[in-house]
């Protein structure tokens, strides 16, 4: 996407404004829990920040209108609300994912436990400082966990209901564990071109956009029917999604990211871009690579030469053209869903080409030097 055309998103804002009141109104209830002593209260504002402000709410809002696609149109409150708290599970998600990675910064601030260390610091508490930032920050994220199951039982969704969405939130959460798990095997153990496409799948595959999908279609009282419909789309667009921050990790600005443009270089992880450029590297490549990637030192020379070998090899054009495939095979089958037509322009709306302000396309990429 060219710079000219960053700022001609979707009108998606109204139901967002709702799922961001939602969420500040059921923290403002939690406050009263942590008020006293003050140290706890200061914990506690951290992690309000870190939920409300910066993020995307993706999930909610596909949640919102895949419920509004398959012919919900009574107890909307109930399904902003079940909405919501799948940002407050995705907080949790984040909070441990950034202390898994030791990474730095989230949404162009510091990551939760980097906060909370410096609060430590600052505070002049006893212990280690770093040390104590990820215990608290790791309670945060249970926290936010347990939170999210009562955010979404306090909607009203009808009990029947509410049974068949915890079955789709029950496996929610057992696949991006899964993927997480897949994700430190593959840093551990090196992974293939068939591990990353694993990780993928289960890491955000299913869980960015099928499964909020899937919960809208119980929140509905949608037909059976519309399920693999709803997969047909979620599943090739949630890889495009990943595929597209893997690159964004490493091509793009960090101002405008929001995090680090080393990180995943510097951890190497386990990417399909990353195991792309090693498959098609030719051996003077395939030294400096395995030389570079994954190396905690790596200074920003380093990192030209890895993005110089990923569009070398032709692995970033490949990383590309999957995004493009996976794009095009969610659309057909968003297209042909037995779904309403706004609800359908709106998820149209919310590819990985046009979800982020950011984006860039290939001619943005850094050439080769």
């Amino acid at each position: 996407m060219s710079a000219s055309n960053t700022q001609t998103l979707p009108p998606y804002t109204e139901p967002r404004q709702r799922i961001d009141d939602v969420l500040a109104a059921f923290l403002g209830r939690m406050a009263s829990h942590f008020a006293e002593p003050p140290a706890l209260a200061r914990v506690f504002e951290l992690l309000r920040g870190f939920v409300l402000h910066g993020g995307k709410r993706i999930r909610p809002l596909l949640c919102y209108w895949g419920w509004r696609g398959a012919g919900g149109n009574t107890g909307e409150h109930a399904v902003i609300t079940a909405a919501a708290s799948l940002e407050v599970f995705h907080a949790y998600a984040l909070i441990h994912d950034d202390i898994m990675d030791a990474s730095d910064t989230r949404r162009r601030h510091p990551t939760l436990h980097r906060s909370l260390a410096e609060l430590h610091r600052r505070s002049r508490w006893r212990e280690a400082p770093g040390h104590a930032g990820v215990a608290l920050a790791m309670l945060a994220g249970d926290l936010c966990l347990m939170w999210s199951d009562a955010l979404i039982d306090s909607g009203g969704v009808p009990a029947d209901r509410l049974r068949q969405a915890r079955e789709v939130l029950h496996r929610m959460r057992l696949e991006i564990l899964t993927g997480q798990y897949l994700d430190l095997l593959g840093q551990a153990a090196g992974a293939s071109l068939a591990d990353a496409l694993d990780i993928i799948q289960y890491k955000t595959g299913k869980y960015t956009v099928e499964l909020p999908l899937r919960l809208a279609a119980v929140l509905a009282g949608a037909p059976p029917a519309l399920l693999p419909a709803y997969s047909g789309f979620g599943i090739p667009l949630g890889e495009a999604f990943q595929l597209r921050d893997d690159i964004l990790a490493v091509f793009r600005d960090p101002a405008i990211t929001g995090k680090s443009d080393m990180e995943d270089l510097r951890e190497g992880e386990p990417t399909v871009l990353a195991a792309l450029a090693r498959r098609r590297a030719i051996p003077a490549q395939t030294t400096r690579f395995n030389a570079l990637y994954d190396d905690a030192d790596l200074d920003e020379d380093g990192a030209t030469e890895l993005r110089d070998i990923m569009t070398a090899t032709g692995a970033l054009a490949v990383v590309e053209d999957m995004i493009s495939q996976r794009t095009a095979s969610a659309l057909h089958a968003l297209h042909a869903a037995p779904i309403t037509a706004e609800a359908r322009a709106h998820l149209a709306a919310m590819g990985p080409c046009r979800h982020h302000p950011y984006l860039l396309t290939q001619r943005d990429h850094r050439e080769p030097s």
